[in-house]
């Protein structure tokens, strides 16, 4: 019997994936579980494993094509004897799809034999595993650069232990096993690399200081949009459908920065901080976290806090903390850690980026003092954060001070969210952080 690999939905929005690597070569034997591909989703690459054993006969779409959702990608054959069989039928399908007469459609009972696939991601092994080859039932976790250069360079990647996160297994290892990194060799003098230097000021952080890549072309050239790019285009010609409006706020950040010093050494990071004081303050204000139904006004069971993160390559993800209001924030900081990790190494599971139910924007850790977010698609609010900066205020005794103070701006859905709800969100908010900080750590 042959199959077909279909491409498959990895997310709700997904409308076609990229092939990012094949881990499979044709006639390789294919067990059941086993991954096949490597698949560019939205917003991160998954691995995609068979049910079925059999032998991957021919490709049809190659590493770096895409293909719609639910188009045949590869035809596995159920025994060696049907690989020639497979690989004419695929170049057949191949010239189908350069023009010749399309094939009749597969009826339902014939769908109903062709191959299953599971989407499952290996960045987390769930027994804790420190060693990249002892993972869930055996499955090594490894990302699909370092498949690839494993291949390449013969390394068995069951004898490597991996130095990613939660062991992951990375191309650096699998180099590293190879006798393959190079020593940097000798210079006559250094030679400086520049890099985005921290912003000298208490600004908050949306994620660890990294620079940001900018996609750049020769002069006079068009540089294609790459598949999270186009996935953050497709949500904010989205979000101009929604009526919104915006409200700001200055919150004096004092006595939160304050906090942030004591607990910094213990991996606490002001992205976590903002994050928590947000969902804490979402307990008194479900209607922030709602969104809108065609049906009303959609109540939340969780307060999932997503923080916008910008990917080296381009484009926006914004991983989420789940129930941030019920975590501690030594906990929460971990997790943030682990998310962002992930995220910039393509390995976020989708309920990780697409379940936040309020979203945070932070450009202070760039110096900018204010600015407006475009609200994301299914949410009723996001919140822009600049700069915390030393301000010249009035104080309540008549004299002149110093305080440190951030704008704040907050984006809101108009159909289900009007001004005096946000302004009573962000008075609460800028009394939790500039009176009682401290509860946050409780």
């Amino acid at each position: 019997m042959i199959q077909e690999v279909f491409m498959p939905a990895l997310s709700s929005t997904m409308t076609e994936g990229k092939i990012v690597s094949w881990v499979k070569s044709p006639g390789d034997k294919i067990e059941k579980g086993e991954t096949v591909v490597v698949v560019e989703s939205d917003k991160a690459d998954m691995d995609v494993e068979s049910f079925y054993e059999g032998y991957l006969a021919t490709i049809l779409v190659q590493a770096g094509e895409s293909a719609p959702v639910g188009e045949a990608i590869a035809l596995i054959a159920e025994t060696e004897a049907e690989i020639e069989t497979a690989k004419q039928r695929g170049t057949g399908s191949q010239q189908t799809t350069a023009g010749s007469p399309a094939a009749p459609a597969a009826t339902p009972q014939e769908k109903a034999t062709e191959t299953v696939v599971a989407v499952q991601t290996t960045s987390t092994p769930s027994n804790g595993a420190s060693n990249g080859a002892s993972p869930k039932n055996g499955r090594i976790v490894a990302s699909p650069r370092a498949r690839k250069l494993a291949k390449d360079l013969k390394v068995d990647l069951a004898a490597l232990t991996g130095s990613g996160p939660h062991g992951r297994i990375v191309a650096e290892d699998v180099e590293a096993a190879a006798g393959k990194v190079s020593q940097p060799a000798p210079v006559a003098a250094p030679v400086a690399v520049p890099t985005p230097a921290p912003v000298a000021t208490p600004a908050p952080k949306a994620a660890p200081a990294a620079p940001v890549a900018v996609p750049t072309a020769a002069p006079g050239e068009v540089a294609a949009f790459n598949t999270l790019q186009n996935a953050v285009i497709r949500n904010m010609m989205a979000s101009l459908q929604v009526p919104v409006f915006r409200v700001g706020y200055t919150i004096t950040t004092d006595n939160l920065d304050k906090l942030y010093k004591q607990i910094k050494s213990k991996g606490v990071t002001m992205t976590t901080l903002l994050a928590k004081a947000v969902a804490v303050t979402l307990q008194k204000h479900p209607l922030l976290n709602a969104s809108y139904t065609d049906q009303g006004v959609q109540y939340r069971s969780g307060i999932n806090i997503a923080v916008a993160v910008a990917m080296d390559d381009g484009g926006l993800i914004t991983p989420v903390l789940q129930n941030a209001d019920q975590a501690d924030i030594y906990s929460l900081s971990r997790t943030w850690k682990d998310l962002v990790d992930r995220a910039r190494a393509k390995q976020l599971q989708p309920a990780e980026y697409s379940t936040g139910t309020f979203t945070l924007s932070n450009l202070g850790m760039f110096g900018v003092d204010r600015f407006d977010a475009i609200l994301p698609p299914g949410q009723g609010s996001i919140l822009a954060i600049g700069a915390s900066r030393p301000q010249v205020v009035a104080t309540s005794d008549g004299m002149f001070g110093v305080r440190t103070q951030m704008q704040v701006n907050i984006t809101c859905d108009h159909r289900i969210i009007y001004g005096a709800h946000a302004a009573a969100f962000l008075k609460d908010l800028a009394k939790l952080i500039e009176t009682n900080p401290q509860s946050l750590t409780m």
